[in-house]
């Protein structure tokens, strides 16, 4: 089953956006951007690459809820703006996989849904909702990355953090967001990762984790 989290991801997402971000009249746009929001139950973290017109290319999606396993990775591959394939699939196992390839004309030219034990087709209104999900979270994306909101991941060693990239920074979170990290740290046997979220305006705290998310965080050259 589909996870039904967007309507609560646009606004959570367009109201960070506006509230971290700051008005620029002549911004700088990357090609590769890292981003994220809160989700119902959850953080999406995104990784977006675009081609030379500031069009998305590819938009991976990385969903992690809080309170139980299942994270959920989905890759949306466009060209010249048009989606052309969706490939989603739980990232704890492997268990459930979709694939979805798109014609020319928008319309399915090869759909499978992967599951431990079979294969199944989609039903149309399932296709319907992958497609819509894909548009509104490029909506979200527009969003945040206009607002300068990026995001930023590494493991927590005593109020810094050594970045994926390798550098040390200190994020600069609120006094309870960093308190929140120091008793996950002090209460677990094992490294303390958190992901971040950087604007502008400000900073927020967007996951805390034991697992290390540098082992797979996307580079540009892999998207």
């Amino acid at each position: 089953m589909l996870p039904l989290l967007f309507i609560r991801q646009v606004l959570v997402a367009v109201g960070i956006a506006v509230c971290l971000s700051a008005c620029n009249s002549h911004p700088y746009i990357p090609r590769f951007t890292a981003s994220g929001f809160v989700a119902d139950q959850g953080v999406i973290r995104l990784w977006r690459k675009d081609d030379d017109q500031h069009r998305a290319q590819v938009l991976l999606s990385v969903y992690s809820p809080y309170r139980r396993a299942g994270t959920v990775t989905t890759l949306y591959e466009y060209q010249n703006g048009v989606l052309r394939q969706i490939k989603r699939s739980d990232a704890d196992g492997g268990r459930d996989s979709t694939q979805l390839r798109f014609a020319d004309d928008g319309t399915v030219s090869f759909m499978q849904r992967q599951l431990a034990t079979r294969r199944e087709q989609l039903s149309s209104d399932e296709i319907a909702l992958y497609q819509y999900q894909a548009r509104r979270l490029l909506e979200v994306s527009d969003a945040l990355r206009a607002g300068k909101v990026k995001l930023l991941q590494g493991r927590w060693l005593r109020g810094e953090v050594q970045t994926c990239d390798g550098r040390w920074l200190k994020p600069g979170l609120s006094a309870n967001s960093e308190a929140w990290i120091e008793q996950r740290a002090r209460n677990s046997s094992q490294p303390v990762n958190i992901a971040w979220l950087d604007a502008p305006k400000g900073r927020a705290l967007l996951l805390v984790a034991n697992g290390d998310f540098c082992r797979w965080e996307p580079k540009e050259d892999q998207l």
